[in-house]
């Protein structure tokens, strides 16, 4: 492949890709210029090995995203702050499809259980794709997207499985 060709590859990929990345980093992250950021990191550190990995890019740039986010979080851990009363962790009554909601229980999820649930669930990936993508065991997934499941139906009080609601 030429790197006119290898270019012409990324662009399309960059283009035709794009807002399904943005998805996904927005979910990981919570915040959309975070997201930009995100997406934009992973693919400059996709670029230089683009020749090697055009033919399937997408697991590539999803584990950059992921591992990314997970190591933003690690950097910016240091930032919390400690507050004397503690904010409502729900609100009564509050539609559980709400997209807020869900994005604010998703939020309070460990990076690694957010990244799961979002290759699961939002992405639509495999259980073993997910651990292909974050590099980590099939069980790992399943247990973190088990237990993560289980903290976001208490986040949101549900009484039905999360796993059926409409993002």
């Amino acid at each position: 492949m030429s790197t006119q060709q290898a270019r012409e590859s990324f662009e399309e990929y960059v283009a035709a890709r794009r807002t399904a990345l943005l998805r996904t980093a927005y979910l990981l992250t919570g915040q959309h210029a975070d997201a930009e950021d995100l997406v934009q990191m992973a693919l400059v550190k996709a670029v230089p090995h683009w020749r090697r990995i055009s033919d399937d890019p997408e697991p590539y740039v999803r584990r950059i995203l992921a591992r990314e986010a997970t190591n933003r979080w690690r950097r910016r851990r240091w930032r919390e702050v400690s507050l004397d009363v503690l904010p409502e962790t729900h609100n009564e009554g509050t539609d559980p499809t709400d997209r807020e909601v869900l994005r604010q229980a998703l939020m309070r999820l460990s990076p690694r259980q957010r990244a799961v649930v979002v290759l699961r669930y939002f992405d639509d990936l495999t259980e073993q794709q997910t651990a292909e993508v974050l590099g980590i065991g099939l069980g790992t997934v399943k247990s973190h997207g088990r237990d993560a499941m289980a903290r976001l139906r208490e986040l949101i009080r549900l009484d039905e499985p999360l796993d059926t609601v409409a993002p």
